[in-house]
């Protein structure tokens, strides 16, 4: 089987088909192929397929199409000629295949070779991250200073301290200015 996907394919509607052939055993090799900007999509279609089931050995090749453009213009009578564009269009081509393949083969893998790759990573960013508490760096610890300087004001202002620049306000107020409409230099009027 051979599935074509482009960049408007709704991946649900391609892996219900390409599942629904695979999962009994009377389909044994499914091709997925696209190009420009349907190439993300093929990988993801191909990677889910690989999740649901299990042992597939894959070989994956990459290309480029040639796609010929001819742009005509939209007035004849203008005397423009047509304009004939080349252009490379990234494609690539993905054999998933339930029987062993020739591990030789450029773009071979494995079953299963990036699961253990993938579990070794998620075990060496967890003792990463294990570090990181223990030595008081990163995360929430970063913000311990702040916090505990925002607890020390807080405390002080529950004792009667007063906040520098607390009076001006007072002091805009009996001037008949509305205090919060101005713009607060406190640093300024302290010295």
């Amino acid at each position: 089987i051979e599935m074509k996907v482009k960049e408007g394919s709704k991946i649900r509607n391609l892996m219900g088909y390409a599942i629904g052939k695979m999962e009994p055993d009377a389909v044994k090799q499914i091709i997925f192929s696209g190009s420009g900007k349907g190439v993300s999509k093929t990988i993801t279609c191909v990677e889910i397929m690989k999740r649901r089931i299990k042992g597939l050995h894959q070989i994956t090749k990459l290309l480029f199409k040639q796609v010929e453009e001819i742009w005509e213009p939209i007035v004849p009578e203008a005397g423009l000629d047509t304009l004939t564009v080349k252009r490379n269009v990234p494609a690539i081509c993905v054999l998933l295949s339930k029987d062993a393949l020739d591990v030789n083969e450029p773009g071979y893998q494995a079953p299963g070779c990036f699961d253990t790759l993938w579990i070794q990573a998620l075990k060496e960013e967890s003792q990463f991250q294990k570090k990181r508490r223990q030595s008081g760096r990163g995360g929430p610890s970063r913000r311990t200073g702040y916090e505990s300087s925002k607890s020390e004001v807080t405390k002080k202002l529950k004792n009667g301290a007063k906040l520098p620049g607390s009076d001006v306000s007072k002091q805009r107020k009996s001037a008949g200015t509305d205090a919060s409409k101005l713009p607060m230099i406190e640093h300024l009027d302290q010295k």
